[in-house]
């Protein structure tokens, strides 16, 4: 449970990096402008940690849940299969989503596919290197 506690934690900060990283790089300024005017003038940084440590420990949680279901004989690789799974429900069926209702260019969907594809690859890797149920 303690191994639990820490790398959830360690997860939801890794998530709060990445998103800070994908969402807040000149590239994805760019390409977001499409939704300046949906946007809030300032973001409650806190909050924002908040609900990234809180996603750190559901995602753990489902892992470890999921962990004997998973494809693959190691961690690494159950690790990438919990990405894939966790980027199809959480990334890919938003930008379906968002393509269907509404003018959103290609481009900054395809950025948020992706991104979100790395993003949660690397959560899914570093979930799949430390967490083991029953360690």
């Amino acid at each position: 449970m303690t191994n639990y506690i820490i790398f959830s934690i360690i997860g939801g900060l890794l998530f709060a990096i990445l998103d800070g990283i994908l969402n807040a790089n000149p590239l994805a300024a760019r390409l977001f402008e499409i939704y300046k005017p949906l946007a809030r003038k300032s973001l409650n940084l806190i909050a924002g940690i908040v609900i990234d440590l809180v996603y750190g420990f559901v995602l753990a949680g489902v892992f470890w849940i999921l962990y004997k279901s998973l494809p693959g004989d190691i961690g690494i690789l159950k690790g990438i299969s919990f990405g894939i799974l966790g980027w199809f429900f959480r990334v890919v069926m938003s930008a379906a989503s968002q393509w269907m209702m509404y003018t959103v260019p290609m481009k900054t969907t395809l950025y948020s596919v992706f991104s979100g594809l790395g993003e949660m690859l690397i959560l899914g890797i570093f979930y799949g290197l430390t967490l083991k149920p029953g360690a």
